[in-house]
């Protein structure tokens, strides 16, 4: 008896082993202060929640098409030209199972094997598996690095024949890192020269604070060799709801809904009428939610540097990404530490790839009193 040899390089992240200690810590009776998570701090809205309810009402459960219910994704249009400054059709649209659904739908659309992928690191977990499950490799090019060097030169650098894609993740997850526009334009010049599709993970989309988000989808020459991955989870806190969705032309739109088609024939009838409701959520609230999480970010980067533990200021996401080098020079075993000795959860940097050693990932999706006690346990932790 053998599993399929695609799966045997395809592991199990580190997160989940370091939610299974806070859990056993916590069923033991210790108070953990929990860094290490990745969703909203605030509940999903009560409009959304109505909304579902309404649907079971009203008996909206039956098989939806699996690309959507029309509603649904004429929204996700008028939201793309608003928002992300793309002029796209309802046929260019598929609703996914959250952002990693359309991300694994993009990836087996696009990548043979053999294929390489070039991938900003660090970079969230699962990407990594996701590209290696299509038997394609993935090549890193360390962020830092380009961003310092030139994106261009690096990108040439990490380049082969058989470069077929570029993941381009804005705002970035662990670091919060937002490209500029005029790096932007950049990939986007590499990609159109080297006949490359780029596949964007815009998942933070409303995460920023410093400076713009630019969808690279949406610069010219760029929609026809782009696919763009959305999610509702992180701007909505609607990470358990699983729904998202997929932007791209033919003739990737064509192999994007196959995939979904024989992946999970759509998302639940239900969840896409509370999306619905989702994307007419003001801006106004937006707006306040991010204002919020600005004061969350100042505080814990502040704490953080006070402490000797150098963090930059992250421009956008809800991850602080500080170096721990006096703690221990082994990440996993640095976040071991935290977690042992003080009660900190967070998680290790090399899981986010090699670029990663050194740091933990701190969320500050949490509330203000989890962050003063976390720094406060941190305080007497490191004397």
């Amino acid at each position: 008896m053998r599993i399929a040899s695609r799966l045997e390089e395809v592991g199990f992240s580190d997160i989940v082993q370091i939610r299974n200690k806070v859990l056993e810590l916590r069923g033991a009776g210790q108070s953990v202060h929990a860094f290490h998570g990745g969703e909203p701090f605030f509940e999903t809205p009560q409009p959304i929640k109505d909304a579902a309810t309404r649907a079971l009402s009203d008996n909206l459960t039956r098989y939806a098409p699996s690309s959507g219910i029309p509603p649904l994704r004429e929204a996700i249009v008028r939201k793309l030209e608003r928002k992300n400054g793309m002029q796209v059709g309802v046929d260019d649209v598929l609703v996914t199972v959250g952002g990693a659904h359309a991300l694994y739908a993009a990836f087996q659309t696009v990548l043979n094997p053999g294929d390489d992928m070039l991938l900003f690191s660090p970079y969230w977990t699962p990407i990594r598996d996701m590209v290696t499950l299509t038997q394609a490799r993935p090549v890193i090019v360390p962020t830092a690095t380009a961003r310092r060097n030139g994106l261009t030169a690096s990108l040439e650098h990490y380049s082969t024949p058989a470069t077929r894609a570029i993941y381009y993740n804005t705002p970035q997850n662990p670091s919060g890192a937002v490209f500029t526009r005029a790096e932007a334009e950049e990939v986007a010049a590499f990609a159109k020269r080297r006949d490359l599709i780029v596949i964007a993970d815009e998942a933070y989309e409303d995460l920023v604070y410093e400076g713009e988000h630019v969808s690279i989808g949406s610069l010219p020459g760029m929609p026809e060799r782009t696919i763009s991955a959305y999610t509702l989870s992180k701007t909505y806190a609607m990470t358990g709801w699983r729904v998202g969705y997929a932007v791209a032309q033919e003739p990737f739109t064509t192999a994007l809904r196959k995939v979904v088609l024989y992946s999970t024939n759509g998302v639940s009838t239900p969840t896409q009428w509370a999306a619905l409701q989702a994307l007419a959520t003001p801006e106004s609230v937006l707006g306040a939610r991010r204002d919020e999480y600005r004061v969350r970010r100042d505080n814990l980067v502040a704490g953080l540097n006070a402490l000797g533990l150098e963090c930059p200021l992250p421009a956008g996401a809800f991850y602080a990404f500080p170096m721990v080098g006096k703690i221990h020079k082994d990440s996993r075993r640095a976040a071991a530490l935290l977690l042992e000795k003080a009660h900190v959860a967070t998680i290790p940097g090399v899981v986010f790839g090699a670029q990663g050693e050194g740091h933990v990932r701190f969320s500050y999706s949490v509330s203000p009193e989890i962050i003063e006690a976390g720094l406060d346990a941190l305080r007497k932790f490191l004397g």
